[in-house]
């Protein structure tokens, strides 16, 4: 395919103890382990405070990293189409659900299963930014993070507008902690556009290929964070950016097939 140009106007970030961009910029350039708190919730403020009350955890911190990205890039969220793209959605949700299933199914929450399905993210994103622009969500196991970004930049060249990607997952309980192993909540989102402006952070040239993409290794100090599923995939790129480097980063995009990036300041 040719390659796609798309340049990183915004960057939201969050993760237990990091809760924002500029923290994560200085712990992803430092060379100790960054401090997480395992008790720090986002703050989404972009949701109104009686949903903000009810949101399930994922929509919480992807609301919170859309949010920053947003901001950063000075972009009126209501604007923007959007891609939320998550490895496994909400496994609390799911274990619980799995647990009254086989306990008494005729206890099952209709509130809970509706907040059970994929794209409640990008819903609850939608309603509170008042937003009528499209809205994708995207699953591709351990490739969703390359699924949602490949996403987003096709979109930003099909629409000639800016996109908003937002990548989430959150740690995993019960029995699926041995089936889809997650440690801890993350989230990051990107604002993408297809020209440089002021408020460019990096430009990232994508370029899909059939060959698979091997193992990317995270520095040791980061494998707290890399315990996610969606920061093991995203960290790579994401370190690159912070330490405003110029590299290419491979990521994995499938079976036998893997998501070439130029990552440039």
């Amino acid at each position: 395919m040719d390659t796609l140009t798309v340049y990183v106007d915004g960057i939201g970030f969050w993760a237990p103890g990091l809760a924002d961009w500029p923290a994560a910029e200085r712990a992803l350039n430092a060379d100790i382990a960054p401090q997480t708190d395992a008790s720090a919730r986002p703050s989404a403020s972009v949701l109104p405070p009686n949903e903000r009350r009810r949101a399930p955890e994922p929509v919480l911190i992807a609301s919170e990293a859309a949010g920053q990205a947003c901001a950063m890039a000075a972009r009126d969220p209501a604007a923007l189409a959007c891609v939320f793209t998550s490895t496994r959605g909400d496994l609390t949700i799911t274990d619980t659900m799995c647990t009254t299933l086989a306990a008494d199914p005729r206890e099952l929450s209709p509130t809970r299963f509706h907040n059970s399905v994929h794209n409640a993210p990008a819903g609850y994103w939608t309603v509170a930014a008042h937003c009528h622009a499209s809205a994708t969500a995207v699953s591709a196991g351990d490739a969703s993070f390359a699924a949602g970004l490949l996403e987003a930049a096709i979109q930003v060249h099909a629409d000639g507008g800016s996109v908003l990607l937002a990548a989430y997952d959150i740690a995993a309980r019960g029995p699926l902690v041995d089936v889809a192993p997650s440690t801890l909540p993350f989230a990051m989102a990107f604002v993408l556009s297809a020209t440089r402006s002021t408020t460019s952070r990096a430009c990232l040239q994508l370029r899909h290929s059939d060959q698979p993409a091997g193992v990317s290794d995270v520095p040791a100090q980061f494998a707290a964070l890399a315990g996610n599923p969606m920061a093991a995939q995203a960290l790579p790129m994401l370190i690159v950016i912070a330490r405003r480097q110029t590299r290419k980063v491979v990521l994995g995009s499938g079976r036998a097939t893997s998501l070439h990036v130029e990552v440039a300041s």
